[in-house]
This record gives structure tokens, C-alpha cells and sequence, in this order.
């Protein structure tokens, strides 16, 4: 056997087994640390979904309110002179109703409008007599004193010697553009109609600035026209091949845009004012409610007369549509001859857009009409009494 007298100088001949030579200690460290790496980065990746994944944050911008300025609406800003509808001054004479538990309307306290013709007020907020609470919303109906809204919303007209010529002026397409909407306020006398559209973001506000202005109202109601969808007039359009009660569903929802009008106009439509079954269930529904109709004009194959006086519905179509070539002389020609048919007929009604040129001709017309011997009256003053 050998010794150590039999190794090398400085060599020492181990006899231990290679097992008894591995640094466990060492081994062990190592085997704790990687339990703990992995171990870490279950914790960071398995516990989140998008974990491993690309991710980067950003800064919201908040407002007082705690909502990002992505979730706010755009609105436009009101013009100076127009105050909030909480800051109108106290006004007399006027019912508005509000929602009461059970679902009913209840007249809120009076407030004050300024005056129209015979000292009669025009409402800004919906009358509750005229008013019924749907799932569509707020419907105009006929009281059960058998007023209607058209009786209740009309503005008053003087009483004119038989032979005065009248003539009624209505302009349409309000309610969309914030500025042809502001300017046809502004310009417009109040015996003029307004039709507003049922798109408008902030309809409720401009109802109430028009009548109290002293306006009389009107809802466009979109048709269906010959080129339909080519030409979409808009959402719940009124369609010939729609059944009866899609249609009437239509109709309810938007009617229920709008308060304070005496009736509807349609927009566009001339294929479904040609269609004597759609339109006359549409025209029964709206004498069921107490509403006028009127034809814009714009379509020489309506039946609009002939289906209203069917259906019972007050009705007036326009004689002569005054902006169909929107250009300034144009327009003149045309209220010339509105003029001269309220002279031959005794009453002429014309039927403009809130265009820019329409409104700069029409403010020089109308501010002086009444020295040509006629006089501007509301739609509601020349309706059929079917």
C-alpha cells in the first residue's frame, strides 16, 4: 500500500471517494437561488394576463370633475347675450310641467315670456294638458277638453281686415348648424315659422330661445325620397316598404324629439307624399294627436291634400319654395312671386332653408313687407280646418 512517504514532494494521494468531493454547500446555494428566480418570475408574469407584453402608460388629463377630457362632449359655446335657461328672468304666465312619481306631469310654477299679439304668451316648456309621458318620451296628445297642441302651441295672429294679404313664410333645416340656427333667430321676425330638424344636439335649448322669441313651430319629419338610400334624408326615415307599424314606431320617436309644435313638414319624401296608403296612416297618427300637416313644396306628385283631407289632419302646402336656386337673384324673383300670389289668392305660403343667402334676403323682405300692404302670419293661422 502506498504512504505518504511514497508520494511525491508537495503531492498528497487522496483516498476519499469523488462523491465525498462535491462542494454541497456551494451546490445548495445555487439550487436556492434558482428556486427563487423562477419563483420571482411567476409572481411577475404568471399572476398578470398581459404580462411579458409590450405596455406603456399614459397621462390622462382630468377635468374638476374626474373625467378625462376624452369622455366630455364638444359643445359649442352659447353666444353672450343668450343666458342659461336657469338664469331667465322670472316669467309669468306660462305652464311647464314637470315629471312627478307614477309618471305623471304636473304644471311647475309660472315664469314670464315676452308678449305676442293680443297679449297672449307663447310656452317655452311642454303644457301638461297637451302632453303624455311614453317609452318614446314626452308625445304631444289632445286634451280631454278636446284641445289640441295646435290650438294650445299656435301664436296668436291680429285680426286683419278680410282682404289684407297674408302671407306665411316658413324656414326649415334648424336645429343642426349652431350658427344658421343662431343667425335665423336673429334675423327672423317673429310671425315667421320654424321648422326644426330632430338631429340638433341641443333642440331643447333652441325651443325654448325660439318661442320665446315669439316663433311657432314645426318638426321635420323625414321621408323617403325616389333615390332613397342614394339619398338618405336621416335615422327613423318614414319608408314606403316599412309596415305600418314600423313606420308609426318611427314617428313616435320623432315626435318625442321635439315640444311646443303645432304639426310636422316633411323633409324630402317624394316618394312617400306620392303613396297615398303610407302617408295616410302617417297623417292619421298625427291627427290623433292633435297636429297639423305641412308639404314643403318640393314634390309636384305629392298627395299631401288630398290624403290630409282623408284623414281629417289641418293642412297647408307651400306655394312656391323660395331657395330652390339659392342664389340672390334668385330668391328675389321667388318672393315676388309669393307677393303676387297672396295678392291674387289672398294668402301665399313660401318655404326657405336657414341658408346663409336665404336669410340675408330674406331680413331686407320682410322688414319691408308690411309697406307693400301685406302681413306676415304663423302657418297654424292658414291650416285647413278639415
Amino acid at each position: 500500500m502506498a504512504n505518504d512517504l511514497d508520494a511525491p514532494l508537495g503531492l498528497t494521494h487522496s483516498k476519499r471517494p469523488f462523491w465525498m468531493r462535491i462542494p454541497f454547500g456551494i451546490v445548495g446555494l445555487a439550487m436556492v437561488g434558482l428556486v427563487g428566480a423562477v419563483l420571482g418570475v411567476w409572481l411577475v408574469f404568471m399572476r398578470d394576463p398581459t404580462g411579458g407584453e409590450p405596455q406603456a402608460v399614459v397621462k390622462l388629463d382630468r377635468s374638476k370633475t374626474g373625467l378625462a377630457k376624452t369622455d366630455v362632449a364638444v359643445a359649442e359655446p352659447r353666444a353672450a347675450a343668450e343666458p342659461e335657461a336657469t338664469d331667465r328672468p322670472a316669467q309669468q304666465g306660462l305652464v311647464e310641467v314637470q315629471p312627478v312619481p307614477g309618471g305623471g306631469l304636473e304644471p311647475a310654477p309660472p315664469h314670464r315670456v315676452p308678449e305676442t299679439a293680443e297679449g297672449r304668451q307663447l310656452s317655452t316648456q311642454p303644457i301638461a294638458r297637451v302632453s303624455e309621458k311614453t317609452h318614446w318620451g314626452l308625445l304631444p296628445r289632445i286634451a280631454s277638453d278636446g284641445a289640441r297642441p295646435l290650438d294650445v302651441y299656435a301664436r296668436p295672429t291680429p285680426r286683419l281686415p278680410q282682404s289684407t294679404p297674408r302671407i306665411v313664410l316658413v324656414v326649415g333645416g334648424l336645429g343642426i348648424s349652431q350658427t344658421s340656427t343662431q343667425e335665423a333667430l336673429r334675423v327672423l321676425a317673429p310671425d315667421v315659422t320654424l321648422a326644426f330638424a330632430p338631429y340638433g344636439a341641443s333642440l331643447e335649448r333652441w325651443v325654448q330661445k325660439a318661442r320665446g322669441d315669439g316663433h311657432e313651430l314645426l318638426l321635420q319629419i323625414p321621408m323617403e325620397p325616389f333615390d332613397y338610400p342614394d339619398n338618405d334624408p336621416g335615422p327613423q326615415t318614414l319608408l314606403t316598404s316599412a309596415t305600418p307599424e314600423v313606420n308609426a314606431d318611427r314617428l313616435m320617436t320623432l315626435l318625442a324629439k321635439l315640444t311646443n309644435y303645432v304639426g310636422v313638414v316633411n323633409y324630402m319624401g317624394a316618394r312617400y307624399t306620392s303613396d297615398p296608403t303610407a302617408l295616410g296612416a302617417t297623417l292619421k297618427e298625427l291627427t290623433g294627436r292633435g297636429l297639423m300637416y305641412v308639404d314643403d313644396g318640393s314634390s309636384s306628385r305629392s298627395l299631401g291634400e288630398a290624403a290630409a283631407r282623408a284623414a281629417a289632419t289641418p293642412f297647408a302646402r307651400a306655394d312656391v319654395v323660395i331657395d330652390e336656386v339659392p342664389r340672390d337673384e334668385a330668391i328675389r324673383q321667388r318672393l315676388t312671386q309669393l307677393e303676387q300670389i297672396a295678392r291674387t289668392k289672398g294668402v301665399a305660403v313660401g318655404f326657405a332653408s336657414a341658408l346663409p343667402v336665404s336669410l340675408r334676403n330674406l331680413e331686407g323682405w320682410i322688414a319691408n313687407l308690411q309697406s307693400r300692404g301685406l302681413v306676415l302670419v304663423p302657418v297654424s293661422a292658414v291650416a285647413s280646418r278639415s
